[in-house]
């Protein structure tokens, strides 16, 4: 929450992080959250939404690299990329630095997000919002995968760049066993989904009943972990593949990929990748 000129932000049951406030840059309370930008003293610019602070300039780069780019280079040909949440436009950013893809859809709940952050956010979105190859829908995340089970649209990567499964009621029902069957329904036989979830450190039983939700809808499991320093936790991910085994992600079959995709990155490199995913390859 916003108190004077600081942002006091919750990162465990009991724990809290105090960051300073330069500038209020934006304030405006949407039909599903509170949306604040602000030039923070450590961290530059950053998009805080109802208390929680989901990216600042300083370090989103770390957060987005890690989230979009091992299921991406896990698949082998990614033309297809559905994205559910992600509202400044930072994963769309980093999934369409890959060569392959043709089409990125963005489905975010909440338009207010979105706009406000085309408007102040650019060094985040860095134009994905206007590439060609973007498609950017203001939805419900669940009600439109159960539109595209219906139209029998297939994904080969499906990134959930949503709120942590503890700390709003806007993503709760996207980490469900049952939505997670509707995302495998909805990718190609070698399909990825990977989703953030949260602090283990912090909130470990919610974070495992998302791990084992997903272990039970997919054959191939990888968790994964990084520091993020505006979120004051390791972040945790979680991708689940139809068929593709993880353990193909080595050092030398990351930095090739990156390369023959021509992906530019500023924190993920094979060394990193393969030290992240030492958490557990199932």
């Amino acid at each position: 929450m916003l108190l004077g000129t600081v942002v006091v932000q919750g990162i465990g049951k009991s724990s809290l992080m105090v960051i300073k406030v330069k500038k209020l840059i934006a304030i405006k309370k949407s039909e599903f959250q509170e949306i604040i930008i602000a030039e923070c003293e450590d961290f530059g610019k950053a998009l805080i939404l109802d208390g929680y602070i989901q990216s600042t300039v300083a370090d989103e780069f770390i957060y987005h690299e890690s989230l979009v780019h091992p299921a991406m280079l896990l698949h082998p040909n990614p033309k297809r990329v559905l994205i559910i949440g992600g509202g400044e436009g930072a994963t769309l950013r980093e999934v369409l630095k890959h060569n392959t893809v043709e089409e990125a859809i963005m489905v975010d709940i909440d338009r207010d997000v979105v706009e406000l952050s085309k408007e102040f956010l650019p060094e985040m979105h860095c134009g994905s919002f206007f590439d060609k190859r973007a498609r950017i829908v203001i939805d419900d995340g669940k009600r439109f995968v159960e539109k595209e089970l219906a139209r029998e649209s297939k994904y080969d990567v499906v990134i959930m760049d949503l709120t942590d499964p503890y700390s709003s009621e806007i993503a709760k029902d996207l980490y469900s066993k049952q939505f997670f069957i509707k995302v495998s329904n909805i990718l190609t036989p070698e399909g990825i989904v990977v989703t953030q979830a949260g602090s283990k450190y912090f909130y470990d039983e919610v974070y495992n009943d998302v791990a084992n939700t997903v272990k039970q809808v997919f054959a191939h499991v990888m968790e994964y972990q990084v520091w993020i320093p505006s979120f004051g936790y390791a972040c945790n991910f979680i991708v689940g593949s139809k068929a593709l085994n993880p353990s193909i992600l080595t050092v030398e079959y990351v930095e090739e990929m990156l390369r023959t995709r021509g992906v530019k990155t500023r924190f993920i490199s094979g060394r990193r990748l393969v030290a992240m995913t030492l958490m557990g390859i199932y």
